[in-house]
């Protein structure tokens, strides 16, 4: 079942909810086999929220300050850990929650910017591509990948790690002036503190990093989930034989890549291409 001091409650939003979590049940004398049989949750499940392997629910936290007579306590621990997530089709919310949760993301793509840096202009025309989509969903979809950037300005927001395939900076989407827009900003976000961008060249041997793009959210320095682009669309996968395999066919990308320094001025020479 596990000690209190198993979770520092100092280290994250997330670790504070877990904490409390934890600390309210054993103060009302509750397994979590108990505690699941009140708020109508498996005991696996509240043994992974209390151990921060899980994000709750919304409806989890309301009940856990019904249970525990508590007056919207664990609600607002919910929201400071767990903003509102930004208006993502339904497939994607796992991985959006992730963003915001995360203390790392790698990030491999060979074939377009990554969502987390894309411009509005970029993603509309990507967005816009897709067969039989109306203009709101158009709208939508747009401000809530442009939303998604703000994991880049939260003090405790995630490193990350992305490698693009080198083509990524030469593929005509959209008008050329919307290109180097896109990658003048690709530039710009290249230099932010917590970001590490790195292209991989033409000829690199990473040909089976070119089947698709994927992600990995660590935390702390563990994987512990993935996203992976697939068709008609993306899935997040949880399962350990996956992440590994990943994990390690990420690590054989990035061992074919440039430097962050190389491939910066790779960038800003393809924006004077784009002029």
């Amino acid at each position: 079942m596990g000690r209190l001091t198993d979770i520092d409650p100092h280290s994250s939003g997330a670790a504070r909810f877990s904490y409390e979590l934890r600390r309210h049940r054993l103060k009302a004398g509750l397994t979590q086999e108990q505690f699941g049989r009140r708020v109508g949750y498996s005991e696996s499940l509240i043994g992974m929220v209390e151990t921060c392997r899980r994000i709750p629910t919304e409806g989890l936290a309301q009940l856990c300050d019904q249970v525990f007579g508590l007056d919207g306590v664990m609600h607002a621990l919910y929201l400071d850990a767990w903003p509102p997530l930004p208006p993502v089709p339904e497939h994607f919310r796992d991985w959006a929650a992730e963003e915001l949760r995360a203390t790392a993301l790698r990030l491999w793509d060979p074939l377009l910017i990554p969502g987390l840096f894309q411009t509005e202009q970029y993603a509309r025309w990507i967005i816009e591509c897709a067969p039989g989509i109306t203009a709101e969903e158009i709208d939508r979809r747009v401000a809530g990948r442009m939303q998604r950037k703000k994991a880049l300005t939260l003090d405790d927001g995630p490193m990350v790690l992305a490698l693009l395939d080198e083509g990524v900076l030469h593929r005509p989407i959209g008008h050329a002036a919307a290109i180097r827009r896109q990658l003048e900003y690709l530039a710009e976000v290249a230099q932010h503190p917590k970001v590490t961008i790195q292209i991989v060249p033409y000829g690199a041997k990473a040909g089976a990093g070119l089947i698709g793009a994927f992600g990995i959210a660590e935390m702390r320095g563990v994987p512990y989930t993935v996203y992976v682009e697939a068709q008609p669309h993306g899935r997040t996968i949880g399962e350990r034989g996956m992440i590994a395999k990943l994990v390690t066919r990420y690590d054989a990308i990035r061992g074919e890549a440039h430097s962050q320094s190389l491939s910066l001025r790779m960038i800003e020479e393809a924006v004077r291409k784009w002029t």
